[in-house]
């Protein structure tokens, strides 16, 4: 039989190109491809994909495909509204898991065999909320009503998974107990025998099966779609016993080694401890080479696994040493994978990547103490008091809580420290940046090295050097918190765990941890921890005042001049803490970043997250996000009116059964409800304490951003970055010269917002002027009369009119 000659020259460098033609036109070189063009066919829609080899194609005649005998593959869900529907495995609340949120296998990056499932999806009444979100025409808006098999019959069973759209082809074990994505289709066998499905993720991810994918994808090569059909559609040879057996032994030893690294990530189901902890070494340098080693030994071990499983498919596959050296030489394949633009996350970890620079693992080392500190995390299995637990089966459902963290008996977080643990932590879920105090964070942290390392005190200096930071307490003051939200964000998500209240330089802060925040959280900081603080801090400024008396120092000068400013800043974060307080209801359903919107000033430390969180307020202030329980918190007026056309959100506020009732023929209609009953609703959900301080929040002046760079070298902050007041006794006058007047207003939208009067160092803490600024514009409103002043020196007032 005649066959076509192809010869392949794409790839060769121009001033190369002739010489292969021409050894390929004589019958040499890897560049010449014969075929009988009548085997194009064999494959589905004939590709042209002359590289294969006949042999390669016959296997779609000679095999069954995929799809037809004892295996179902399936597309899984698109919710059309993730940032509604999706939360973070470590965003929502443990005893919500498993209840409301269920594991979301969505896809991600490129990793075979293992990957965690990090994601949760609201699948409560069976995913009513996502079923009755409508769009504008009334249609649901997700793909759910092409999914009733799949919900019915395949969600939370055992299978296999894969991203959809990768540069690469790449089967993991999909846990029972999963809901899986469209961005990441499943596929199960009928009997949901475990072995099988590991045999299985073996052959897919084979070279042989990843060849006879490519060659489907001749046309569309570049999309690196992995759709559902093609999968369907690929050929696969029948496994015996000792083929399924020994490819399940491999695909499990592979998914096992590549676990076992994933135990030093503290966001993984998997997390054990951080990698120093888990490695020897009595240095972190040499507890980082030593982890180096051992991820580079894992490595090893799967391409070694790899290598004997691809050895094992082409033999079943039958396909000849030449088409397998064709294959391998990327002749039809997409090699190793790249990041692909359409992953749904670039970011993911880098827990493969034979790490021997000890920064980062430092970095995640002082996370995990944090966690400590807070109660999050267990210190025993650090200090061997508690042992190891065993490795899961791939396919058991993940658990509700890592086996690295505090839990009791039922899997959940504990309350407070069980009766031998050695560590006290905050059950109310606050610490606080103040050397000295019984809650500070620092000392906590320290607290933790001193009950896990020998040599604590060496250790906490050794980090503080391989981080670049003069102390450890400075460190966390300004760089922990954006590295901390970029360890908590995963699928475009960004849910920090831990949160830093700051003033405006950073030199006071209280951090919060969001799975023990209450109702009273924001007022016990008040009450319990800044406001004392401010008192504090007060009275040492009108101690030093008078011990400088009317003559100071330069000395004393700075001196008072740097307490003032503290005492400014102090002030400035009671004001903004007082404000949030008595509206602030705090329900992890909602998500972390509309849980901290209302926040947003009191991150000055972190400005790109200070403009999410304002952002995410905004828009919740606008109606966007009337789904959420700080919605109808805030706004009954405006949501529980919505509920009344709105299904979905009517079943997010409980009030499905108030506004809509199930007909006989199974369709949802409106329950016809008069004014006054609605009004009735609006009032049982309205506070007016609430709405007071929602109208003096969004009343408050926005702080002005501000230019330059503040003392500590970092991005100057929104609130301020101006030169620091002088003290009463060294101001000087400022000749007057008009300002704009969206300064002016600025000026007097900061005094309005505090109530017994403004003083100087508020409006400067809140707005970012100069000196010189400042002496303007109080002057022209003054004049104007559009504020008045009360009291002397260190005691004067601003207010806005009369006072």
């Amino acid at each position: 039989m005649m066959k076509t000659v192809f010869i392949r020259a794409i790839e060769a460098p121009v001033d190369e190109k002739a010489a292969l033609i021409r050894d390929a036109a004589r019958g040499a070189g890897l560049a010449r491809f014969e075929a009988d063009l009548s085997t194009f066919s064999q494959v589905p829609r004939s590709p042209f994909a002359y590289w294969a080899g006949d042999a390669v194609r016959a296997c779609f005649e000679r095999y069954p495909r995929f799809g037809r005998t004892g295996r179902t593959v399936k597309q899984g869900l698109a919710t059309a509204d993730d940032f509604r529907f999706v939360r973070l495995m470590t965003e929502a609340g443990p005893p919500a898991v498993q209840c409301r949120w269920f594991p979301f296998a969505k896809g991600g990056a490129f990793s075979r065999f293992y990957a965690d499932v990090y994601l949760l999806v609201d699948w409560s009444d069976d995913g009513a909320r996502i079923k009755h979100n409508l769009n504008d025409a009334g249609k649901v808006r997700s793909n759910v009503w092409m999914l009733r098999d799949t919900a019915a019959n395949f969600f939370f069973r055992p299978g296999l998974t894969w991203p959809r759209r990768t540069n690469g082809l790449s089967l993991r074990m999909l846990p029972a107990g999963c809901i899986f994505a469209d961005k990441g289709p499943a596929i199960f066998d009928d009997g949901d025998d475990s072995r099988v499905l590991l045999a299985l993720c073996a052959t897919l991810n084979s070279g042989a099966f990843g060849a006879l994918v490519a060659v489907q994808l001749a046309r569309t090569e570049l999309a690196q779609s992995f759709e559902v059909g093609l999968i369907q559609q690929t050929p696969i040879p029948g496994l015996r016993t000792e083929d399924t057996i020994e490819l399940a032994q491999r695909a499990l030893r592979s998914w096992s080694l590549k676990r076992r690294l994933d135990t030093r990530t503290e966001t993984s189901h998997a997390f054990l401890l951080p990698a120093l902890v888990q490695a020897d070494g009595n240095t972190f340098v040499d507890g980082a080479l030593e982890w180096g080693q051992v991820t580079a030994s894992a490595h090893a071990q799967l391409d070694a696994l790899a290598a004997e499983i691809d050895e094992h498919a082409y033999r079943l596959y039958g396909i000849s040493a030449e088409d397998r050296h064709r294959i391998e030489q990327g002749f039809g394949t997409s090699g190793e994978p790249e990041e692909s633009p359409d992953d749904d996350d670039g970011d993911d970890s880098d827990e493969e990547v034979a790490e021997v620079d000890a920064t980062p693992l430092v970095t995640s080392l002082l996370s995990w103490a944090l966690g400590v500190a807070f109660g999050r995390f267990d210190v025993r299995l650090a200090t061997g008091d508690r042992g190891t637990p065993p490795e899961p089966e791939p396919f058991d459902p993940l658990p509700v809580c890592s086996p690295g963290m505090l839990t009791g008996d039922d899997g959940l977080p504990v309350a407070g420290p069980p009766s031998d643990y050695p560590l006290a932590f905050p059950t109310d879920g606050i610490l606080v940046d103040d050397a000295g105090h019984p809650r500070d964070v620092v000392r906590a942290v320290l607290s933790v090295f001193e009950t896990v390392f020998d040599d604590a005190s060496a250790r906490w200096h050794e980090a503080a050097d391989l981080l670049g930071a003069p102390d450890l307490r400075a460190w966390f003051a300004r760089d922990f918190f954006e590295p901390h939200i970029k360890r908590y964000s995963k699928s475009r998500r960004k849910a920090p765990i831990y949160w830093q209240l700051a003033t405006a330089s950073g030199s006071y802060s209280v951090w919060i941890y969001i799975h023990r925040t209450t109702g009273d959280t924001l007022f016990r900081v008040l009450n319990d921890f800044v406001g004392p603080k401010l008192e504090h801090e007060k009275a040492k400024l009108d101690r030093l005042t008078q011990e400088a008396g009317g003559n100071p120092s330069a000395a004393q000068r700075r001196e008072i001049e740097q307490q003032e400013t503290f005492v400014g800043e102090l002030q400035s974060l009671k004001t903004e803490v007082a404000r949030v307080a008595p509206l602030w209801k705090p329900n992890l359903d909602d998500g972390v970043i509309l849980n901290f919107a209302p926040l947003w000033r009191l991150v000055p430390q972190c400005r790109s997250w200070q403009g999410e969180c304002k952002k995410a307020w905004d828009k919740l202030v606008a109606g966007d996000y009337d789904w959420a329980h700080l919605a109808m918190h805030l706004w009954p007026e405006r949501v529980v009116r919505k509920c009344i056309g709105d299904r979905s959100l009517a079943i997010a506020h409980g009030l499905e059964g108030v506004f809509w009732h199930e007909d006989d023929s199974g369709t949802w209609q409106e329950i016809r409800i008069d004014d006054a009953t609605v009004q009735k609703l609006i009032q049982e959900r309205t506070s007016t304490t609430v709405k007071a301080a929602l109208k003096d929040l969004l009343s408050a002046a926005t702080p002005m951003a501000s230019k330059g760079r503040n003392a500590r070298g970092r991005s100057a902050s929104p609130w301020t970055s101006a030169p620091k007041p002088a003290p009463a006794a060294v101001r000087a006058t400022t000749p007057e010269t008009a300002l704009d007047e969206a300064t002016l207003r600025a000026v007097k939208g900061a005094i309005a917002s505090v109530a017994d009067g403004a003083s100087k160092a508020d409006v400067l803490a809140a707005t970012g002027l100069s000196d010189g600024d400042w002496n303007k514009a109080i002057s022209t409103l003054l004049e104007r009369g559009d504020v008045t002043r009360t009291g002397q020196k260190r005691g004067t007032r601003y207010h806005a009119g009369e006072p």
